[in-house]
């Protein structure tokens, strides 16, 4: 301060002719001190003198400069706000201060703590630390300073595990501790650890002690990382300091004990007898200590703007500015509140460093990094590793390098955290009565995923999604249908093959043999007409397999019914020749003549033409049409054709189905009668075989599911195609290539005539013996 005031005295710039004087008071860290020289300030304090001069023009003081703690600060504040006298601090930095409602009147060249709670909260979630203890000052900087901080860490989402002005670590499982505490609390607190070090702690410290040298020789807390003002050169200010001559020394009760505990000499002969007396031969400048050390001035530059803010509110408070010169008036009685107004609008440049208030009476906030990092003689020093410009746009303000060192000498960032981050495919959940930094990760649901760390909800995946096996991406559902290349397309394809394949063979063996008894009897064009209705229902199931599209939906129902129905109405037209021929063998009938062949033709063409003009109406209407099943399996998606018409799709089948229990119940009254080769029983262990597989299969139908559900249709096709083909083909086939002695017109009517009158009753047991042998 008294360097600065000499230089502004000295300058032929700044407060030309005008000289500032000053007084010193020592408030001994003590608010009762502090508001004894803030009132004697207020009432006016004694007249000062500089060099012989009275420099009191006015009863009190025009500015102060101070104090450098908050609590002394606020109580002086107070006391010399209502007087409007300036108070500017180079070292209260609570934010409390900047409240104009409060202290209208104070300023400071140090940033508020608003500011260095926002970069010191930064700096612990730089490095991922959410779980972290706190210590702070019993002062208003302390508890002022932890409250602005706690604010900044729960935007930035750090949990807090304790807040304690001193503890003990050995408690805790949070590694990194905040200590927004005084240098002298610090130094008390370090004191008490180093009695029984603890576990090793990552500290984050804030501007009043991470820069103090005196601190730095607690080893257990090499690699603490902080916050610091700015450190700057202040030009002469070394020469200065080291200018002392012994009459200077022995008139400052101040500097005598300096100089004394420098040289370890007595100035006075009334000392300690332990000491040599100082003989003059000391020379300060081969000092090595915090003293004569200028090259990293913190503290010192903020009082040194201090001082050269209140000379340039000064100096334009009474100094005018023409185009020659500055005129200053030195006579004027100038008033503190000139000051106090003038201050506000201060804005300068010094040795590089700006000056300027904003309305909260705060200089704009600009903080260094710094680290303590043991070099290779295992000295703690202190190295810049970032800053923090709190005028670079939001998000812009903080800026670290990565050449840090960490608790313990490490080299990697320690971890503290609560719980660990949960992966993706969990959820966060917290636990009951702890911070937000403690929780539970919980896998995401069924069908659900997150996809980053520390999701507090999981989300579903699209439609036609579905999660991974860790639920932390989706992927397109495995798409199921009946493909040819799964061995049950295969196993039903080759069934289907075969039957389509025996039943032209049948048709080839029908033709070569078509003027044989066997194939002649019971209308053998009623019998090719259903070998062909059998390869095509054969053939129908293998619309069943594949993908479905819009033509395959469409095919596979309506050929399924239509088919199926041609295929009916030929057993059925075959069952009612057997009974229109046993009629015929009446007297006086004449029912063949009204059930011949044409007739056959007319009603086989009838009874399928009603099936067309069903699957004709369902599929203008609502036709079929292919469809992603997501409902039966969350897993996967089944292709399948919907039905369209439910209606249309019951009626084919309900059609068929009436058809078939018509046809088995007249061939169960013809099952006696006296056909040819017992086809009547044929038909009737067909049909039954038919109705038996088809009531089977609805339930089966609708409780099989996805790809099932068309398998069973295809099983159903086949295996009723099947029984039709055995039932009522093969016996004849066997006859045919195997029993070709029964296949003539002499056996023929033989077997005729004695079904004929086995059924009568015309024939008694030993002509049919005889008639059989």
């Amino acid at each position: 301060m008294i360097f600065a005031i000499e230089e502004i005295n000295n300058s032929t710039e700044l407060l030309p002719g005008i000289k500032l004087g000053y007084r010193l008071y020592d408030s001994c860290v003590s608010v009762p001190v502090s508001v004894h020289v803030a009132f004697q300030l207020a009432n006016g304090p004694d007249p000062v003198v500089y060099r012989g001069e009275n420099c009191s023009q006015s009863g009190v003081v025009v500015a102060a400069v101070g104090d450098s703690g908050s609590t002394p600060s606020i109580s002086m504040s107070r006391i010399m706000g209502p007087f409007n006298i300036p108070l500017v601090s180079h070292f209260a930095t609570c934010a409390c201060l900047s409240d104009k409602q409060q202290f209208p009147t104070f300023f400071r060249t140090i940033p508020s703590d608003h500011y260095q709670a926002d970069a010191l909260a930064k700096l612990v979630k730089h490095f991922g630390w959410t779980w972290i203890g706190a210590v702070h000052s019993d002062s208003d900087y302390g508890n002022n300073g932890m409250a602005s901080f706690l604010e900044a860490a729960l935007r930035e989402g750090i949990c807090v595990e304790y807040i304690e002005s001193f503890f003990r670590t050995n408690q805790s499982t949070a590694v990194v501790v905040v200590a927004f505490t005084a240098s002298g609390d610090m130094k008390v607190l370090l004191e008490e650890l180093a009695r029984d070090p603890p576990p090793p702690r990552q500290w984050i410290g804030s501007e009043s002690w991470v820069t103090d040298p005196l601190l730095m020789s607690f080893s257990f807390c090499a690699g603490a990382i902080g916050v610091a003002i700015q450190q700057s050169v202040i030009p002469g200010l070394r020469d200065f300091l080291l200018d002392l001559s012994p009459s200077e020394v022995a008139a400052s009760p101040l500097l005598s004990e300096f100089w004394e505990d420098a040289f370890n000499c007595s100035l006075t002969t009334t000392a300690d007898p332990n000491r040599r007396g100082c003989d003059g031969t000391e020379d300060i400048k081969t000092l090595k200590n915090p003293y004569t050390e200028t090259s990293q001035l913190r503290v010192s530059n903020m009082m040194y703007k201090a001082v050269y803010a209140i000379a340039h509110a000064i100096h334009n408070a009474v100094c005018q500015i023409t185009n020659t010169a500055t005129h200053c008036d030195n006579h004027i009685k100038l008033e503190p509140k000139q000051v106090f107004i003038e201050l506000k609008k201060v804005n300068f440049s010094k040795n590089g460093y700006h000056v300027s208030f904003d309305t909260n009476g705060d200089p704009v906030a600009f903080y260094e990094l710094v680290n303590w990092q043991k070099s290779e003689s295992g000295v703690i020093e202190l190295v810049t590793v970032g800053y923090y410009d709190a005028s670079l746009p939001r998000g812009q303000e903080f800026h670290i390098k990565r050449n840090l060192t960490w608790l313990e000498g490490r080299k990697e960032v320690p971890v503290s955290v609560c719980s660990e981050s949960c992966p993706p495919g969990t959820r966060k959940v917290l636990q009951k009565g702890k911070p937000i930094c403690c929780y539970d990760c919980i896998p995401c649901p069924e069908g659900e995923i997150s996809n980053m760390t520390d999701y507090l909800e999981c989300f579903p995946c699209p439609g036609e999604f579905w999660p991974n096996a860790n639920r932390d991406a989706c992927f397109p559902k495995l798409v199921e249908f009946l493909s040819y290349n799964e061995v049950l397309s295969i196993i039903l394809a080759v069934f289907s093959v075969s039957g389509a394949s025996l039943a032209v063979i049948t048709s080839l063996i029908f033709f070569h043999h078509r003027t044989t008894p066997i194939v002649r009897a019971n209308n053998s064009e009623l019998s090719f007409l259903l070998l062909f209705s059998l390869t095509l229902c054969f053939l129908c199931s293998l619309t069943f397999i594949g993908a479905p599209s819009e033509w395959s939906c469409m095919l596979r129902h309506t050929a399924f019914g239509i088919t199926f129905v041609l295929c009916i109405s030929c057993v059925l037209g075959k069952t009612m020749v057997v009974l229109m021929a046993f009629k015929a063998t009446l007297p006086g009938s004449n029912a063949m003549k009204w059930f011949g062949p044409p007739q056959q033709r007319m009603t086989v063409v009838s009874i399928t033409l009603v099936q067309v003009i069903i699957c004709i109406i369902w599929l203008v209407v609502s036709p079929p049409f292919p469809v992603k099943n997501l409902s039966t399996y969350k897993e996967k998606i089944i292709l399948e054709c919907a039905l369209g018409s439910a209606v249309g799709f019951w009626a084919v089948l309900g059609y068929i189905g009436l058809l078939a229990v018509f046809c088995f119940v007249l061939a169960v009254l013809a099952r006696k009668l006296p056909d040819n080769f017992n086809e009547a029983k044929m038909i009737t262990f067909s049909m039954l075989i038919f109705c038996a597989v088809w009531i089977t299969f609805i339930p089966a139908y609708v409780s099989s599911p996805g790809k099932f559900t068309v398998a069973v249709e295809i099983f159903a096709i086949l295996a009723s195609s099947f029984g039709l083909i055995l039932c009522i083909f093969a016996p004849k086939c066997f006859i045919i290539l195997f029993q070709p002695e029964k296949n003539t017109k002499k056996i023929f009517e033989k077997q005729l005539m004695i079904n004929y009158l086995k059924n009568s009753s015309r024939i008694t047991e030993e002509v049919y013996y005889q008639l059989n042998s």
